[in-house]
């Protein structure tokens, strides 16, 4: 049996819009899909019941993370991330290549791997292929990565040629590497920084080595959004058609629909949690920062529009009080809205692409949403 399974269900013939559906042993997932992420083998705030309410069917938990703490011999000893972390529904852990960049400044990179320096303890550490996956295998994923680089932005076309071409040759260990193929679905991942040839380049060498799922990493690093647009619309066109495509580390509304238009089926982004412990909120009308004084008296719900559990039980007015006062249910409550509010947009835009009004949607949704001039010169 199959670790993963994908079946194209319909497309928007004015655009590269796809709407699918990806089985896994532990889930049966709709895309295109948000999928919120718990980097500590849990999804900040949030519990899996919570997850299940809202409408989550995969949560993303991060390698690096759980590789120092607590270990993946505990996490394996548990029975698994499922069970460890009391999560019925599928898993998706990426390789930690992204981490070992962007948390140590003090790294080194070479053909076998990166050395790099936790840091929780600042004691030296060893990543390669073969012990990401090793990781990975222990942690238990539906949905597993292959080891990569993840160029930095800018960077000179020489460093990013020979990091992809390394990357590529790490993605072909991290297959030798596999030792669960019948249970857990090792993707590639495609690199190659801005340069629209070698992003070209790095998605043929990879459909090659025929993976059950390609993600497209590099991009979201601190590119202007209209590059970013345009080096994702020319990566997806070499990718294959009948796998699933995934956008990793991606999660505003505006790059959701510009990451479907451009047939991307799955994504993940720290954001929505993360700007609510700040006391930002998404809304159908644009952000909304509930802490501010205007909503002192504000009784309404953080979304009229919105019919999530915290819309329709709670008011600004009270959510400011519990942020204002440093309560933790406060950022619950904006984080379950801000996941809610993003797992039902994807919702929409399945429903759209089924019933050829995807653009509809996403003009509609732009013009509500209220996005300035960096956004508005989007083609709508």
């Amino acid at each position: 049996m199959s670790a993963l399974s994908f079946t194209l269900l319909a497309a928007c013939p004015k655009s590269g819009a796809r709407r699918g559906r990806i089985r896994t042993p532990h889930a049966v997932i709709e895309t295109p899909v948000f999928m919120p992420v718990g980097t500590q083998a849990t999804v900040k705030t949030l519990s899996p019941d919570e997850l299940i309410a809202i409408g989550a069917h995969i949560i993303l938990s991060n390698t690096y993370h759980l590789h120092l703490r607590p270990g993946e011999d505990i996490v394996q000893e548990a029975g698994g991330l499922h069970k460890f972390m009391n999560w019925p529904r599928a898993v998706l852990t990426d390789s930690g290549g992204f981490q070992v960049f962007s948390l140590s400044p003090l790294r080194k990179i070479s053909e076998e791997g990166v050395e790099f320096r936790s840091h929780i303890s600042g004691e030296k550490r060893f990543l390669s292929p073969e012990k990401s996956i090793q990781v990975q295998n222990a942690l238990g994923a539906d949905i597993i990565m292959a080891f990569d680089e993840c160029s930095p932005y800018p960077a000179d076309r020489e460093y990013v040629r020979l990091s992809l071409e390394r990357t590529a040759r790490w993605a072909k260990r991290s297959q030798s590497a596999h030792r669960r193929p019948d249970e857990q679905a090792l993707f590639g991942i495609i690199q190659g920084g801005m340069d629209l040839d070698l992003r070209k380049q790095a998605a043929l060498q990879l459909a090659d080595m025929d993976f059950p799922g390609y993600a497209i990493g590099g991009l979201s690093v601190g590119e202007p959004k209209p590059l970013m647009h345009e080096v994702l619309a020319a990566t997806t066109q070499w990718m294959p058609q009948d796998r699933p495509r995934y956008l990793m580390g991606v999660g505003a509304p505006d790059d959701l629909f510009e990451g479907v238009m451009r047939g991307v089926d799955m994504f993940d982004c720290v954001l929505p949690t993360r700007i609510a412990r700040n006391g930002t909120v998404f809304t159908s009308r644009g952000k909304l920062v509930v802490r501010n004084a205007a909503y002192a008296r504000d009784y309404g719900p953080l979304d009229e529009n919105c019919a999530c559990y915290v819309c329709k039980n709670y008011s600004r007015a009270y959510i400011r009080h519990l942020i204002k006062a440093d309560e933790t249910f406060g950022i619950r409550l904006t984080s379950y809205h801000n996941v809610a509010f993003l797992v039902k947009l994807m919702e929409d835009i399945r429903m759209s692409i089924e019933n050829g009004t995807f653009l509809v949607l996403r003009k509609a949704f732009y013009n509500a949403y209220g996005y300035n001039d960096d956004t508005t010169s989007y083609p709508v």
